[in-house]
């Protein structure tokens, strides 16, 4: 079980860094339309966005109510909800090739895992996603070159995964979620794309938790 709450903790990477870094690209007032524009592109449901708090000068920012909806045929309100998450970027990265952040640091997410007959709601998400990776294109520019990014430190604290059959109507049991915790992502030349890195974070997650 406690493999699987770590693998399911590991979406919350899938769809938050993916979707706030390259939010964060639009800098300044937009950031929160810039989530809510990719967020959706990457995962093929809803993204909601409570507000975004940005600083161009010190490469800081912050995400507040953080929503990422279900796929068609779920029953739960939503797959993941996070009260913050806070960020640290090199500011001068951001306008080059390669994008270095800091620190990624996502306070009390709520991750609801829906099973149906045939699948799950975060599958269905995960699926999505690897579709367009398999597309090998950036969702910021459809057929560009795109951002690489660099992670030194992501990590994942004071969750609850919800856990839920779509049969049942959407009722729930909740379990704490273990911190997660990676480091040293894309810090080669090359940098890695957010789809990449959240593959490679997935992996690492199952290895550590075998």
């Amino acid at each position: 079980m406690k493999k699987k709450l770590m693998w399911l903790g590991g979406i919350v990477i899938l769809v938050i860094l993916v979707a706030f870094v390259f939010g964060f690209l639009f800098l300044g007032s937009v950031v929160k339309a810039g989530v809510e524009q990719v967020g959706p592109i990457v995962t093929k449901v809803p993204v909601k966005l409570e507000g975004a708090a940005l600083s161009v000068f010190n490469g800081s920012g912050e995400l507040k109510g953080f929503e990422l909806g279900n796929p068609e045929g779920y029953k739960t309100p939503n797959a993941i909800k996070v009260g913050t998450v806070a960020v640290s970027v090199s500011p001068g990265s951001v306008f080059k090739d390669k994008v270095v952040i800091h620190s990624v640091r996502v306070e009390g997410p709520e991750i609801t895992y829906e099973t149906s007959l045939k699948e799950n709601n975060l599958s269905k998400i995960l699926a999505n996603v690897q579709a367009m990776a398999g597309a090998n294109q950036s969702p910021a520019s459809p057929g560009g070159k795109g951002k690489k990014l660099q992670v030194d430190e992501f990590v994942i604290s004071g969750g609850k995964i919800h856990l839920s059959a779509t049969m049942l109507g959407g009722k729930s049991a909740t379990l704490p979620l273990p911190e997660i915790r990676l480091s040293g992502m894309g810090q080669g030349p090359e940098g890695i794309t957010p789809v990449e890195m959240t593959e490679k974070a997935l992996g690492e997650i199952g290895r550590a938790h075998v």
